[in-house]
C-alpha cells in the first residue's frame, strides 16, 4: 500500500526482493527489511508530528501577544502567523501524524519481538517443529504487516485506529496464541 501520510512522497512498503526458501532467508529478509522501513516512516512522522505540533503551539501563543503590541508589523505578523497555525492545525487533522506514527512503531516493534521469540523459541513458538515455528511466525508477521494497512487506511480515511496485535488467522497450522 501507498503510503501518503507524509504529504511529500508515494512511499511504498518494500518490495519482495527473492523467494523466500528457508526461515533465515525470510528472518533475515522480509522480517528485517519491514523492521527497517516501519522504524524509518516511525521517525519520518514523528518528526513532522512534533514540527506541526511546536509550531502551531508556539505560533498560537505569539498572536495574542502580537495582537497586543502597538508596533506597525505586529497586526500583519499576528495576521500571518495565525493562517499558518490554522493551516497546520488543519494539515495535521488531515494527515494524522500521531496517528501514523504511533501506528508504525508499534508494527516495527511488534515485529522485532516475533523474530525474538521465533529465534529464542518461546511464547507461541515453544514446542513447535522448525517447520510449524516458521508458518507461524510467517502468519504472524503477515498478520502485522496487514493490520498496520488497515490501521493507517482507517486513519487516513475515517479517523479510527485499527489494532495493531497480531490476529492469527484461522486455519493457520501449528499456530496458537502466545501463553500468559
Amino acid at each position: 500500500m501507498a503510503d501518503v501520510g507524509d504529504g511529500q512522497s508515494l512511499e511504498a512498503h518494500p518490495p519482495v526482493s527473492r523467494p523466500v526458501a528457508a526461515a533465515q532467508d525470510y528472518v533475515e529478509g522480509r522480517l528485517s527489511q519491514y523492521q527497517k522501513w516501519y522504524d524509518r516512516k516511525a521517525i519520518k512522522t514523528k518528526a513532522m508530528h512534533l514540527r506541526m505540533r511546536t509550531l502551531s503551539v508556539v505560533g498560537g501563543a505569539l498572536v495574542p501577544v502580537l495582537v497586543n503590541l502597538d508596533l506597525s508589523f505586529a497586526k500583519l505578523t499576528a495576521t500571518v502567523l495565525s493562517l499558518i497555525v490554522v493551516g497546520t492545525v488543519s494539515l495535521e487533522s488531515v494527515y494524522r501524524y500521531r496517528e501514523q506514527w504511533k501506528n508504525y512503531r508499534s508494527t516495527e516493534q511488534l515485529l522485532g519481538h516475533e523474530r525474538i521469540y521465533f529465534e529464542t523459541k518461546v511464547g507461541p513458538y515453544s514446542d513447535l517443529s522448525e517447520t510449524e515455528a516458521f508458518t507461524t511466525l510467517v502468519a504472524r508477521v503477515e498478520s502485522a504487516i496487514a493490520n498496520e494497512n488497515s490501521a493507517t487506511l482507517n486513519v487516513m480515511t475515517l479517523g479510527g485506529q485499527v489494532s495493531t496485535d497480531v490476529q492469527t488467522p484461522p486455519g493457520i497450522p501449528g499456530a496458537r496464541r502466545e501463553r500468559h
